[in-house]
């Protein structure tokens, strides 16, 4: 036996058994975290930074390809700027971290450390805009904010998250809400394009809206246990801010009007979102496009002559087409298979003796698990292929699953019942008043998770909860 073998593959909780701890063991063991000596913040890991990398690289793209320029702004927001918006410094007055002294000495006014950067970004753009010319401005920050949540996850939710958020100006009503609906549909494509996640997009109703925000749309994912998770959100803020901050522009027609204004993020909660769609009991399963190796290739007997040498060569032609790592450690074959299927890899490629002899080699696709043989002749063309195939078939299985987990509930009796004994989205009319959506939420441990675009069949004609005329379709669920 090999030295290394002695580690062994550490196992890993059943998700049917537990499901929080079978994602903390993930989270670990994939060597994606480690925790902190800070309380409630994570170190991210190379593997799991790597994952973020390519996240951040697919949608900073998309963004350039849409005009958005890339800009930082300072960490800190002094408090009389935070509170020029009221609606959004009591929203977010919870969750603040403040830094009350500068070495030795007590500041003369509270620094919060960013929780969003909407008050910053409105600063700036009031001393910069000054005519229709300088319009649309549409500007995007990569940076890391700070929220004070009291029960913290790794990647779900921490103290410190890394994330980009886009805050654009606009001279009209019309246009905002085109960029709002278009940002988010930028995240929905990436979603399910790029991490194979089908999500449902739709708008929040007044009560979950982002604070200060006129209309927020969201594309909520939904995970492997039937919990709903927010995944990508864009909000439209209408001229509030801008009357706040007096952000105003002479127009064409010689009238000073005020701007409008837009904000939309996504953070590194992308990756719990990955773990908990696509994982299994043997850990991670990653999408093609943000796995930090795409294929591993695995030497068999890896002593006798000849597999090593070919086992480089297939190396050098697949790292035209993919991100490859080959794995000459000193690990048994049966070791390797296991640690690197734990970390998701998509696909695991096998050469030994006999394979070389046949010109072919074993192909593994994660997600499957089927052994393939394939000609060497072309085996990038293959690859390429197969790592498509691998996504569209996450994609495929989710939406089973999310299928699978959608009910509909036509009374309060029925809704209930299903919120106690099933997990998953429930469809239900709603009369489109808060002290309905709070019942549900007192009475089911459900919240409102969007009043969804794609999905306006008409249920009922009654409001799920009171009964009264029914004005729209929402979904409910329990969330992370």
């Amino acid at each position: 036996m090999a030295k290394n073998d002695k580690k062994m593959v550490e196992q890993i909780t059943s998700m049917d058994e537990d499901f929080a701890k079978w994602y903390t063991d993930i989270v670990k063991k994939a060597d994606l975290i480690d925790y902190s000596s800070v309380k409630g913040c994570m170190i991210i890991r190379p593997y799991g930074y790597a994952i973020w990398e390519h996240i951040q690289r697919i949608l900073d793209t998309e963004f350039k390809k849409t005009g958005h320029e890339n800009i930082y702004m300072p960490m800190f927001i002094p408090e009389s700027l935070l509170n020029k918006e009221k609606a959004h410094v009591e929203g977010f007055a919870p969750e603040v971290a403040w830094v009350t002294m500068g070495g030795s000495e007590r500041l003369t006014e509270r620094l919060c450390v960013r929780p969003t950067s909407e008050t910053l970004f409105c600063e700036h753009y009031a001393n910069i805009i000054r005519s229709y010319r300088d319009l649309p401005k549409l500007y995007n920050q990569w940076c890391s904010v700070v929220r004070w949540e009291k029960t913290t996850r790794p990647f779900l939710r921490s103290r410190e998250f890394l994330w980009q958020e886009g805050h654009t100006m606009h001279a009209t009503a019309k246009e905002a809400e085109e960029e709002t609906l278009r940002m988010l549909n930028v995240y929905a494509d990436f979603y399910e394009k790029s991490l194979g996640i089908p999500v449902v997009r739709g708008r929040k109703t007044d009560k979950e809206k982002f604070a200060g925000a006129a209309a927020t749309y969201t594309d909520e994912a939904l995970m492997h246990d039937g919990k709903a998770l927010q995944g990508g959100t864009s909000h439209n803020f209408g001229d509030g801010f801008a009357r706040a901050f007096g952000i105003q522009y002479l127009d064409s027609d010689n009238q000073l009007k005020y701007c409008h204004q837009t904000s939309w993020g996504v953070t590194t909660r992308i990756i719990g979102a990955i773990i908990m769609t696509h994982g299994d009991d043997r850990g991670l399963v990653l999408p093609s496009a943000v796995a930090p190796v795409q294929v591993v290739i695995v030497p068999v007997q890896q002593h006798k002559e000849g597999v090593l040498e070919a086992a480089n060569a297939l190396k050098d032609r697949l790292s035209s087409v993919a991100r490859v790592k080959l794995d000459d450690s000193d690990n048994s074959p049966g070791w390797k298979f296991a640690e690197h299927e734990m970390r998701g890899v998509p696909i695991r490629i096998e050469i030994g003796p006999r394979d070389i002899e046949n010109n072919s080699c074993v192909l593994v696709r994660r997600d499957s698990g089927e052994k393939q043989f394939f000609s060497l002749d072309g085996i990038e063309k293959t690859v390429e292929e197969q790592l498509e195939a691998l996504t569209l078939a996450l994609y495929e299985k989710a939406s089973a699953n999310r299928e699978a987990h959608t009910y509909t509930a036509r009374t309060l009796e029925e809704f209930k019942e299903i919120a106690e004994t099933k997990n998953g989205y429930i469809r239900s009319m709603w009369c489109g008043e808060l002290d309905c959506e709070l019942k549900l939420k007192e009475e089911a441990d459900v919240t409102s998770r969007c009043m969804p675009f794609n999905d306006t069949e008409c249920v009922s004609d009654k409001c799920v909860c009171c009964g009264k005329p029914a004005k729209t379709l929402v979904y409910w669920g329990k969330a992370y």
